[in-house]
């Protein structure tokens, strides 16, 4: 009975923190401005169909680390800025990561674009970062021969 009660405890415990949506912390590192993408919901969604269209207006869209997850995020108008290099708190909330910005006071809701694990994030940046500094030693090379 003891152990009964410990796991339904568990159990409400865990959906409870996932109803509330407990808050992590990430830093944004990256931002652009790009398409707005309206959400379409329901049967197209369900068989893996496009999940928005774009609607000619820009957008920022913001690269959010955390410690286990990276994400990129849209914002759904012009207005939703997040400052560069800031600590945030964030939650997931039905599909969407909410946002909280030191001062304020409200929520800022985002769309998920994208998420990919952080050490697969992690390499993938180192790769980047191997292939610019190859080619910037081609270039360097290439120019002292001409001399």
């Amino acid at each position: 009975m003891k152990k009964m009660f410990c796991l339904l405890f568990v159990v409400c415990s865990v959906s409870l923190a996932a109803q509330t949506g407990i808050y992590q912390e990430g830093s944004v590192v990256k931002m652009h401005m790009g398409d707005c993408v309206t959400a379409h919901h329901g049967f197209m969604v369900a068989f893996g169909g496009p999940t928005g269209a774009p609607t000619g207006e820009t957008c920022p869209e913001y690269t959010l680390l955390s410690n286990k997850v990276v994400y990129v995020i849209v914002g759904r108008n012009s207005n939703q800025l997040i400052p560069l290099a800031e600590s945030i708190d964030f939650r997931m909330h039905n599909d969407e990561l909410l946002v909280r910005v030191d001062d304020s006071k409200r929520e800022a809701r985002f769309s998920i674009k994208e998420m990919i694990v952080r050490s697969e994030w992690d390499r993938m940046q180192r790769h980047i970062e191997e292939m610019a500094s190859a080619a910037e030693s081609r270039t360097s090379v290439g120019t002292m021969n001409e001399q």
